[in-house]
């Protein structure tokens, strides 16, 4: 069976959808069968990372980047030219795909918050992500809180919505001490650091964690505050984030490193004394996976997909309550033995996700969609 992949986030920055299709389209890649695939990227060197590994596996370009003119007119007519007998997309599926469509709706913060999102960004995601999922042969949620959500808010047949976890890749484990430096060396990181990874947007509530690690600074005076560091892109609606901070009695504190790129992520999450991801809606939330996988101990916000991911390998607060983000982060910062029954139990709880198993029922969903034919062609 030929399939089709939209892998268009494939450098884009943008951290949980992109890591999502590359992984996917590695573990898919890595199956072997009988399947054929053709991934189709937008930016010059997007599919490098994937072109001449696999004899099955293809590589075409659609342009242009901008999903206005690229989702409903250029790639339509590239599958009409190239035909498929699936195409597998996320959130957003051309309005007349030539072939049936499985889309990885990852979560539906847009109809919850639209305030999160710039106003454009959220008139269009409603409007195309809808009729997605009313058109889909199939829907892909990366959890059960997503799954629900989507048969709850959509009115989406439940039949029609599978799980499918993501995971943390193989290459996040523990960094050796050398490896650590050279990360607090390129990033700017002296001595101890708390860590949170995400786009700076609205919804993952940096500046709730701002305040928080703020407040930390006036009750421990006395003490030598480990530095706050951020990672991750200036998404959209970033300038609140950007104004705490510069506000906050901390500013001299905080390092903003933009993006990372994935090969540096391991040995910062190494080398943090503790990991907090605030977040108050999540469809997955893959950063806290990441870094329990590396050894790092975990705060999360107790809301959405995050307890689902997270367990009882991490400390969930409310990511709401600023005394409470602050309370966890302090008891890392000061019990050693905490940290490390929290780095090892994060381990194990990581173990149970694998790329592996997303790629085996992904091409289980596959077979439904399809009717059984990837079977019936063996």
């Amino acid at each position: 069976m030929h399939i089709a992949i939209d892998a268009h986030s494939v450098g884009s920055g943008l951290a949980g959808v992109e890591t999502y299709i590359t992984n996917l389209i590695e573990a898919l890649a890595a199956s072997g069968g009988a399947n054929r695939y053709t991934l189709y990227v937008t930016k010059g060197r997007s599919g490098d990372r994937f072109a001449g590994r696999w004899p099955h596996v293809s590589v075409r370009r659609t342009l242009p980047h901008t999903p206005f003119v690229r989702i409903p007119v250029t790639f339509p007519v590239e599958l009409r030219r190239h035909p498929a007998d699936l195409l597998h997309v996320q959130f957003t599926a051309p309005p007349f795909a030539p072939c049936p469509v499985v889309a990885t709706i990852h979560d539906l913060s847009f109809e919850h918050l639209p305030e999160t999102f710039k106003r454009r960004s959220w008139m269009q995601l409603r409007l195309t992500v809808r009729r997605t999922a009313r058109t889909a042969a199939h829907i892909i949620a990366p959890s059960e809180f997503s799954r629900r959500d989507l048969i709850e808010t959509y009115a989406v047949a439940p039949e029609r919505v599978s799980v499918t976890h993501a995971a943390a890749a193989p290459h996040f484990r523990p960094a050796g001490a050398d490896a650590v430096a050279e990360a607090r060396r390129r990033y700017g990181i002296d001595g101890d650091y708390v860590l949170a990874v995400g786009s700076i947007q609205p919804r993952k509530n940096l500046v709730r964690l701002v305040r928080a690690y703020s407040d930390l600074r006036r009750r421990r005076s006395h003490d030598k505050l480990p530095r706050l560091v951020l990672v991750g892109k200036r998404a959209w609606l970033y300038g609140e984030t950007l104004r705490a901070v510069e506000q906050s009695s901390v500013a001299s504190n905080v390092i903003f490193t933009g993006y990372v790129p994935e090969r540096d992520l391991p040995a910062l999450y190494s080398g943090a004394l503790c990991f907090v991801y605030p977040s108050y809606f999540e469809g997955f939330g893959l950063p806290p996976l990441e870094a329990m996988q590396c050894g790092a101990a975990v705060v999360a916000g107790d809301r959405t997909s995050l307890p689902e991911v997270v367990g009882d390998a991490g400390l969930l607060v409310n990511p709401f309550d600023e005394d409470a983000i602050g309370a966890a982060i302090a008891s890392l910062i000061d019990d050693g033995e905490l940290r490390a029954r929290l780095g090892a139990r994060g381990r194990e709880r990581a173990a149970l996700f694998s790329w592996t198993e997303t790629a085996r029922q992904t091409l289980q969903v596959y077979e439904q969609a399809t009717g059984g034919r990837m079977n019936a062609e063996r």
